[in-house]
């Protein structure tokens, strides 16, 4: 499955143990000797929602919540009902999101977000870097930049990424430039994929929320956010002293094929 560039392997949940879903996902995810992907999606059954996910990066690490991730397992939760618009509710370990259907275009709830930092200095290789920080679901830091099409995502947004500032478990790291009042482009380092991907749900949040923090007068509404990807993904909230509530996320997701994997 795609969602706005985002490649994902999908299949129902397992009883295996975590040790062998991390080997599992990092033989599947190799673009050379396995299917190909940006992680490993096992969709299930949930004592707490409709269904449970869970998400396995390329290098075998579990992520706690994948945006595009959930906008995919929405849309394979309503092909196996046959359904081509639902409502449902999805366990992750961020917790639960709700997921609206319509087509293909899917629409997700995410949990509230929390950490949110302004204009942190940050020192990577003696270069004075002013940053932020939110959770979305998981850390991202987010750089206002100039010219976004020439930065180094992957050099910078490594030393970023492991940075100590952000030890142990490190942060996804955007780069974000202005477009418009309400429009931003974005690259992604994403954690665990260790490189740029081509779009990052839960980062085109983190980085639609953080304009809008340095920003007042956007108190609610919506933010259109470009991906590497090319496609358009809308942001919506409601910002509240201190942060945000009613987050939602919003693009298109598809099925690529369907088949068998012999591991």
């Amino acid at each position: 499955m795609v969602a706005s560039g985002n490649d994902f392997v999908v299949c129902r949940l397992s009883g295996l143990p975590v040790i062998r879903l991390r080997k599992l996902a990092k033989q599947i995810c190799d673009r050379r000797f396995g299917i190909g992907a940006d992680g490993l999606l096992l969709i299930g059954k949930s004592k707490k929602a409709d269904i449970r996910m869970r998400i396995f990066n390329t290098d075998g690490s579990e992520a706690e919540m994948c945006g595009n991730g959930a906008r995919c397992a929405a849309l394979y939760y309503s092909r196996q009902l046959k359904s081509t618009g639902l409502k449902c509710s999805i366990e992750t370990k961020a917790g639960i999101i709700s997921a609206q259907v319509k087509g293909d275009k899917v629409k997700i709830r995410l949990t509230n977000p929390k950490g949110l930092k302004l204009n942190m200095p940050l020192n990577v290789n003696g270069r004075n870097l002013r940053v932020n920080f939110i959770n979305t679901g998981v850390p991202h830091t987010v750089i206002f930049v100039d010219g976004l099409n020439s930065i180094d995502v992957d050099g910078i947004g490594r030393q970023v990424r492991f940075h100590s500032k952000f030890s142990p478990k490190g942060t996804n790291v955007n780069f974000v430039e202005p477009l418009g009042n309400q429009s931003i482009g974005v690259r992604t380092y994403e954690r665990g994929v260790e490189g740029e991907t081509l779009a990052c749900g839960t980062g085109s949040t983190a980085s639609a929320l953080i304009l809008a923090a340095n920003r007042k007068r956007l108190s609610s509404g919506s933010i259109d956010v470009k991906t590497k990807g090319q496609e358009i993904l809308k942001v919506y909230f409601e910002r509240v002293q201190g942060g945000f509530r009613n987050v939602w996320l919003e693009g298109r997701a598809k099925i690529v094929y369907k088949g068998e994997c012999y591991v």
